[in-house]
């Protein structure tokens, strides 16, 4: 493209553009104020503020040496103007340019064509903007805190806003990243939001700095930081420290300091640099590159040239630097594999946890990526997620074991080592062996206990680990030379035989990662236990595998390890390891089940906590104490850009006719709003923010299978435990409150709502009489019966199939049942026989009604007294059987003493001498002569039913034993008591006993379990119960994995004088430690001015070693925070003993040939 240069006037609504041909050297020799490069690396723009000019470089054409340049534009600003604020450029050559007060933007492939913005106001004040990968526009609008997003498609040099996002209050941002990312500050933090995934992550705080990040210094803040990141990996250059960050464990993995470089070793800046090309861009006007950009002269001298270039920036692909007024461009790629080649001394086996396959950043056809793979074949890993690599290697061995004959012995040899496998009864046994001169010396030996067969081995591209395919399951092996030891990487237990090597190789075909080790993984490999505790990476991605092994298999001491472990590298950063407490939450249903102990341990030591050494507290509403929320939530506003644009017309439209009722308000919208504000007497609380620990508590799997769903869902910890230790603290209740004010009460209100149409058709059918409602009427009324009944029916049917056990445990899901099947079957009886069942109907509404009420169960006011109510029976239900059957025992003696011992009927008259005969107990009237006599004969007899004589029938001799305990006795008074003194003593025996003294027992034990029961925890459980029924049965399965509802980590509010008062209460209940959390607990209760004079140090008496309470893990606290690999910093041990018994000296226990169930590779 020919040269050709654009004069642009910035600052006043008039502008022209003149092209020339006319091009001087770069900025006409001026200082480059700044220069931005486009997404993809495709154009380069510089910026001088000394002559205002802007020019355009393209960066992909031609070879290494100066650029060529394509556009200059002459900025002419405006009054008052020093500078422009930011230009960039995208890939498509779309300039965009700021001066503070006008946005413009201009098509420099259209002959500098203006583009308009169809959610633009010229008020609008934009902060930051970029084009990112995709050739998106992206700005931020500081004054209403929105994101747009433009598509660059011109229509009619028009682009039309695609996406809008709000940015939450007190949140500020400071970056826009080209990969779709938001970098917010708030509170001494930074925050990323990825605009593609809405997730949000917490990256830095005042941790890193020791101290706090204040708000005068917040420009100076935002100018010495800069970001790099892409799917995996987010890099951020603070100040003179670089920070490296997983994505996918949440935690920082690496950092650099790179203003004292004379304390790095070159082989980490190569390790680093090389495997982690996003840190590129970061090292500019470091110190780290200075060193190297002498190599790049040779390169230079090829050109003619004898010096470097000033003002070098790198990139990811080039090194771009001013040389004699040009820009010249040095493929770093290139240079980058040359100093790989040289250095071969590096062990590039080690520090794997960071490793990236090139071919994400340079393509699969790059120089560097065909030299460093082939070279020693560099892994894509996160721990198990390397499978770029290691996926191939498995195919091959599944390949080779179809055909397979068992081996007892095989070798793997490289140039570097050699791998033999033996297999000897019951030893599996791994040797190393390093060649010297002609000879291979045996340096490392393991051994595992298990009784197995050998289908094949293959070496990665790294000798230094093995994968080796048995019959009981896939082994991935890794040799540590420096510390001669041997460790079991991953090991994942499955049976493979000859029917089913093709249906077990699905297992890792069909899934993006490699499925996390199962519980027979630690079963069966006793070393692996070690393996995994003993390594970061390793007991972050299956450490809550491990922790269910030690839970199912009892092993208290395992469990104890992991616990302590978790918690005290929570303390170390509580901002980066807030993570490894999901850990400990995701055994919360096991910890129910086996060892609730714990759970009450650790809602005891995680309570009120933060995830910062600083709270933040501030005035907000009265009504926010224990309201839960996402820590940065920005909102997705796509729906209502329509709505953005209508008030951008009326805010244009009052300018031109400024006719405005009220400041600010234009439409009937918003004089609604303005007044509720104006004239509301909100209070404003100073509140407190608490992290909730229970974190991804309530996530659920994200692997899954849509139908199967449907029918049996996967579980969260959430919904399987209802545990009262997680619900007597603030934690369970912003748990719960964060799920109903999500979705909760929304879609328990459209349960309810779809009840009460059930209610509502069959009380009107069967209540309703004939002369106010017709036939036909009637019948629709009836079938919606039928159709909403089957619906409600139908979600208990679910329930059942979920989990049959506890389902018919639950006395409400049995009343559930009635209550639904009643009305359906009354209904079809009806429709069919056309018969009115009057009896069927009358228990159907009863049902129905009492079902109806327990929907109030929801609402504290009412949901409190129904939880005492099914906690009570529940405590009591033992009690109710002993007392039945005491009656039943009771009813059988008077059975026995009042049965009659003669015939009778009821409808013939019998008379005999039996005190018992009905006849002879039926009232009887009697003639009375003149002279006072009666005669002996009956002259009219009332003819006897069956409550005459309640006795001549066993049940209703129960019912009669019933009336007697509620004070009615009747059915005893037709004997005379003096004439029978057997019944006269069973009368005394049931009353004293049954009525007197089990019944005002029964009262007391009432009594005693309401008093029990008389508190929020029972409704907070039973509330729990319903969000987890909704969860389970009827949200979507997508729907549950939705990051809005089901988040990792959950924050909520406090008002401070409440916490005040809840420390105190805790205090005096010796519920509350310091020395568990020191820094956060004793740094609030300065906040709070509160003091603990009973025990100043702050220390739990059950501690028994407080300073370190696990014997094999050394305190993380002494642990040395200056080492250049954070990864290692926190390990318990950082490499484990080559002398570790389990390695050197295993041990001689026979482990049982058991036979777990196969694995189902659909399941996994």
């Amino acid at each position: 493209m020919d040269d050709v240069t654009l004069e642009v006037e910035i600052g006043f609504n008039d502008f022209k553009i003149d092209i020339n041909d006319d091009i001087d050297k770069l900025h006409d020799g001026k200082d480059i104020t700044f220069k931005e490069i486009s997404a993809k690396e495709k154009y380069l723009v510089t910026y001088s503020k000394d002559n205002g000019s802007i020019v355009g470089w393209n960066v992909e054409t031609g070879n290494e040496g100066p650029l060529k340049s394509e556009f200059r534009v002459t900025v002419t600003l405006g009054r008052n103007i020093s500078s422009l604020n930011k230009i960039c450029i995208s890939d498509n050559k779309k300039l965009a340019i700021d001066n503070g007060n006008y946005l413009k933007i201009y098509d420099m492939m259209n002959n500098g064509q203006e583009i308009e913005l169809d959610c633009h106001h010229a008020t609008f004040d934009y902060r930051y903007f970029t084009f990112n990968l995709k050739d998106e526009f992206i700005l931020y609008e500081i004054n209403n805190g929105i994101t747009l997003i433009y598509s660059t498609q011109a229509n009619n040099n028009k682009w039309k806003c695609k996406r809008m996002y709000k940015i939450p209050k007190d949140f500020e941002l400071i970056s826009i990243s080209k990969d779709d990312k938001l970098y917010l500050y708030k509170n001494n933090s930074i925050y990323v939001w990825d605009l593609v995934t809405e997730k949000s992550l917490k990256l830095i705080s005042n941790e890193f700095r020791g101290e706090k990040i204040y708000k005068d210094s917040e420009k100076d803040f935002k100018q010495i930081i800069n970001f790099s990141s892409d799917k995996k990996i987010i890099c951020i250059r603070f100040s003179s420290k670089i920070y490296v960050f997983s994505i996918k464990f949440e935690i920082m993995i690496y950092s650099l300091d790179i203003g004292n470089i004379e304390n790095i070793d070159d082989d980490d800046i190569y390790n680093y640099i090389y495997r982690i090309p996003l840190l590129l861009p970061l090292l500019n006007n470091s110190a780290i590159m200075n060193r190297y950009w002498e190599k790049c002269l040779d390169r230079l001298k090829k050109e003619g040239q004898e010096k470097l270039p000033d003002y070098i920036q790198t990139t990811v692909k080039y090194a771009l630097g001013i040389l004699d007024g040009h820009i010249w461009k040095i493929k770093l790629e290139e240079i980058l594999s040359e100093f790989y080649s040289q250095d071969r001394k590096y062990n590039w086996y080690f520090n794997e946890y960071y490793v990236k396959y090139w071919d994400e950043y340079f393509g699969d056809d790059s120089m560097l990526t065909k030299k460093t793979c082939k070279s020693f074949g560099l892994v894509n890993v996160l721990v198990f997620g390397r499978y770029k690599q290691i996926k191939d290697n498995i195919h091959e061995l599944f390949k080779e074991a179809i055909n397979h004959k068992y081996k007892e012995e095989e070798e793997s040899i490289s140039n570097l080592i050699k791998w033999k496998i033996i297999i000897e009864r019951r030893i599996f046994k791994l040797k190393v062996f390093k060649k010297n001169n002609d000879n291979w010396e045996e340096i490392c030996t393991r051994v595992e206990n298990m009784t197995i067969s050998l289908l094949g081995i293959k070496l990665l591209d790294d000798p230094t680990k093995i994968l080796i395919l048995t019959t009981k399951g896939l082994f991935n092996y890794i040799y540590y030379e420096g510390e001669k030891y041997i460790a079991l990487e991953y090991y994942y237990y499955m049976k493979i035989n000859d029917k089913n090597v093709i249906q077990s190789e699905k297992v890792f075909s069909n899934l993006v990662l490699l499925p996390s080790p199962n519980y027979y993984s630690f079963k069966f490999c006793e070393g692996y236990i070690p393996d995994v505790k003993y390594s970061e990476d390793r007991f972050l991605s299956c450490g809550d595998e491990l922790l269910a092994f030690g839970i199912k298999e009892h092993d208290i001491v395992l469990i104890d390890e992991i616990y302590e472990y978790c918690m005290k590298t929570f303390k170390i950063s509580y901002t980066q390891f807030s993570i490894v407490l999901s850990i400990i939450t995701s055994a919360m249903p096991l910890f129910n089940e086996y060892y609730p102990e714990f759970i009450s341990k650790y809602s005891s030591d995680t309570t009120m906590i933060v995830d910062s050494l600083f709270f933040n507290i501030e005035n907000n509403n009265d009504n926010l104490h224990l309201y839960s929320f996402q820590y940065l939530q920005v909102v997705n506003l796509t729906q209502f850009i329509w709505w953005y644009k209508y008030k951008i017309f009326l805010s244009k439209l009052s300018e031109k006719h400024p006719v405005i009722l009220l400041n600010d308000v234009y439409d009937v919208f918003s004089i609604y709003f303005y007044i509720i504000e104006k004239f509301s007497n909100r209070t404003k609380t100073r509140t407190i923010t608490f992290m909730n620990p229970y974190i991804k508590f309530v996530s659920y799997p994200q692997n899954y299978n849509w139908f199967l769903e449907l029918i049996k869902p996967q579980p969260s910890p959430f919904a399987e435990t209802i545990s009262r230790d997680i619900y007597k603290t603030w934690n369970g209740e912003t748990l719960i409150n964060f799920k109903w004010n999500k979705y909760g009460k929304y879609y328990y209100s459209i349960i309810w709502i779809g009840f009460m149409s059930l209610l509502g058709c069959f009380t009107a059918a069967a209540t309703i009489p004939h002369q106010y409602i017709d036939d036909e009427v009637r019948k629709k009324l009836l079938i919606a019966t039928i159709v909403f009944g089957f619906v409600h029916l139908s979600f208990e049917v679910r329930q059942f199939i979920y989990n049959p056990i506890k389902w018919s445990r639950d006395f409400w899901n049995l009343f559930d049942l009635f209550a639904f099947l009643l009305p359906i079957y009354a209904s079809i009886y009806w429709l069919q026989t056309n018969d009115k069942n009057i009896r069927l109907l009358s228990f159907s509404c009863l049902f129905l009604d009492i079902k109806f009420l327990l929907f109030f169960r929801v609402f504290e006011s009412f949901g409190v007294y129904f939880a005492i109510m099914i906690s009570v029976g529940k405590q009591v239900v033992s009690f109710l059987v002993v007392l039945f059957i005491i009656i039943i025992s009771f009813a059988h003696a008077f059975y026995i003493l009042l049965l009659p011992e003669s015939n009778f009927s009821f409808d013939q008259y019998t008379n005999n001498n039996d005190p018992n005969n009905p006849w002879n107990l039926a009232t009887a009237y009697y003639q009375v002569f003149g002279n006072g006599t009666v005669d002996s004969n009956p002259y009219m007899i009332q003819p006897p039913n069956g409550n005459t004589n309640m006795f001549v029938d066993f049940g209703t001799a129960t019912f009669a034993m019933y009336k007697f305990l509620t004070g009615d006795s009747s059915a005893l008074s037709n004997w005379t008591y003096k004439d029978d003194p057997s019944l006269a003593i069973l009368i005394v025996l049931f009353s004293f006993l049954v009525v007197v003294y089990l019944m005002n027992l029964f009262i007391g034990l009432l009594n005693n379990a309401i008093e029990k029961d008389n508190d929020r925890v029972s409704y907070l459980m039973q509330k729990a119960e319903i969000l987890a029924e909704i969860e389970l049965f009827y949200l979507l399965p997508h729907q549950r994995r939705w990051d809005e509802w089901f988040p990792d980590v959950i924050y909520y509010y406090a008002d401070v004088d409440k916490t005040r008062q809840k420390i105190k209460e805790m205090l005096e209940e010796k519920e509350w430690y310091t020395s568990n959390f020191p820094e956060i607990r004793k740094s609030l209760m300065r906040e709070l001015n509160i003091h603990d004079d009973q025990n100043p140090d702050g220390q739990n008496p059950n501690d028994q070693n407080p300073q370190n309470p696990n014997p094999q893990y050394p305190n993380p606290n002494n642990q040395n925070l200056n080492n250049q690999n954070p990864s290692n910093q926190y390990l318990p041990i950082q490499n484990p003993p080559a002398q570790y018994p389990l390695v050197q000296n295993p041990s001689t226990q026979d482990f049982p040939d058991q036979n777990p169930p196969d694995q189902n590779p659909n399941n996994q």
